[in-house]
C-alpha cells in the first residue's frame, strides 16, 4: 500500500497527501473564506470586474506558467522577473518605429537571452538562483534606469494598439495566456525536454549520473520562462502605453505566489501549467477583493506572502519531509 492510495502507511504512520491534493483543498478552504467578502463587496459581482480580473491574472499568469518549467527543473525562482519585464517594456516601446513585428521581436529576443544567460550560469556552473538573480535584478534595474535616462519611455508609433484589443469582451492577453499555458503543458507532459525537468528537478545529482543534459535542460526552461516574462512585458507596455523603471511592480512576488499556490514543488520535480494558471487566477481574485475594499497595495502584498508562507509551510516542505 503506497502513500497515495492508502490511508495509513504499513507501519502505522498517517498518510502524507500528495502535494497536489492538499494544494487543492487549501484552495478551496480559501475559495470558501473569499466567498463572503467578495460577494458583499460593491462592483464585485460585475462583468466589468470579472474583465478586470482575467486581464489582471493575464498578466501575472502568463509570467507564472513560464516560471512554472523553471521551477519544476528544480532551479528555484528569479527574483529578477519585474526587472526584465520592465526592460522589456522599454525595449518593445523604444523600437515601435521600426514596425510591430520587428519591435516584438527585439522584446521576446532580449527577454529569452536575458533569462537564458541566468539559467546557463544555474545548468552548467551551478550558481545559486537567489543570489544570481538578485544580483541580475540590480544589474538589470540599473540597465533601465541607463537606457531611460530615469524618464518615462514612449513609443515612438502607435502599432503596439493593437495588442490592446479585446475579441468577444476579453483582452487579447486572456487568450494568449490560454495558449501559453497549453503549450507549456503539453510540453512539460509530451515532450522528451518536458519530462526531462521533471526528472532533473526531482534529482539533479541523480539526473547527471544518467547521463540526461541538465545544462541544457535548464537554459531551456529559463529561456521558456523568458519568453513569457517578455510577452509580459509588452502586454503591460501595450495597455500602460509608456514605460518607467517601477513598470514590472509585484511582478515577481505575484508570479512566485501563483506557482506555489498552484502546487507546483518548490524543491522541483512536480508541478502543472494548468494548475499554475488557476493559482495566478485565485491571486487575481484576492487582489481584487482587497483593492474593491479599499486597501493599500502594502496590504494585498502581506496578504501574498501570508498566503505563499502558509502554502510552502503546509504544502511544500510537508511534501518534502515525506521524501525523506
Amino acid at each position: 500500500m503506497t502513500a497515495e492510495t492508502g490511508a495509513v502507511a504499513a507501519d502505522g504512520s498517517a498518510r502524507r497527501w500528495p502535494p497536489r491534493v492538499v494544494t487543492a483543498g487549501l484552495a478551496v478552504i480559501l475559495l470558501a473564506l473569499l466567498l463572503i467578502p467578495a460577494v458583499t463587496t460593491p462592483r464585485f459581482l460585475t462583468l466589468d470586474n470579472a474583465r478586470a480580473i482575467l486581464a489582471s491574472a493575464a498578466f501575472v499568469g502568463i509570467t507564472s506558467v513560464g516560471a512554472t518549467m523553471v521551477m519544476i527543473a528544480g532551479s528555484g525562482v528569479s527574483l529578477a522577473t519585474s526587472q526584465i519585464a520592465t526592460v522589456v517594456a522599454m525595449f518593445f516601446l523604444g523600437t515601435q518605429h521600426l514596425g510591430l513585428g520587428a519591435a516584438l521581436l527585439i522584446a521576446l529576443a532580449a527577454g529569452v537571452a536575458l533569462n537564458a544567460f541566468q539559467g546557463a550560469v544555474i545548468g552548467y556552473w551551478k550558481a545559486d538562483p537567489i543570489v544570481l538573480t538578485i544580483a541580475g535584478g540590480f544589474a538589470i534595474g540599473g540597465a533601465a534606469t541607463w537606457f531611460s535616462g530615469g524618464t518615462t519611455v514612449y513609443p515612438g508609433a502607435r502599432g503596439f494598439e493593437v495588442l490592446n484589443a479585446t475579441p468577444l469582451g476579453l483582452p487579447l492577453a486572456v487568450y494568449v495566456l490560454l495558449a501559453v499555458t497549453v503549450v507549456v503543458e503539453w510540453t512539460l507532459r509530451r515532450t522528451t525536454a518536458g519530462r526531462q525537468m521533471y526528472l532533473v528537478g526531482e534529482n539533479r545529482a541523480a539526473a547527471r549520473a544518467a547521463g540526461l543534459p541538465v545544462g541544457r535542460v535548464t537554459v531551456l526552461a529559463w529561456a521558456v520562462s523568458g519568453a513569457c516574462v517578455a510577452l509580459t512585458g509588452v502586454f503591460l507596455a501595450s495597455f500602460t502605453t509608456s514605460a518607467t523603471v517601477t513598470l514590472g511592480g509585484t511582478l515577481t512576488l505575484d508570479a512566485i505566489a501563483a506557482v506555489l499556490v498552484g502546487g507546483t514543488a518548490i524543491s522541483g520535480g512536480h508541478g502543472s501549467a494548468v494548475r499554475t494558471l488557476g493559482g495566478a487566477v485565485l491571486i487575481s481574485v484576492i487582489s481584487d477583493v482587497l483593492l474593491l475594499r479599499g486597501y493599500s497595495t502594502g496590504v494585498q502584498i502581506l496578504v501574498k506572502g501570508v498566503l505563499v508562507l502558509t502554502v510552502v509551510l503546509v504544502v511544500h516542505v510537508r511534501s518534502g519531509r515525506g521524501r525523506r
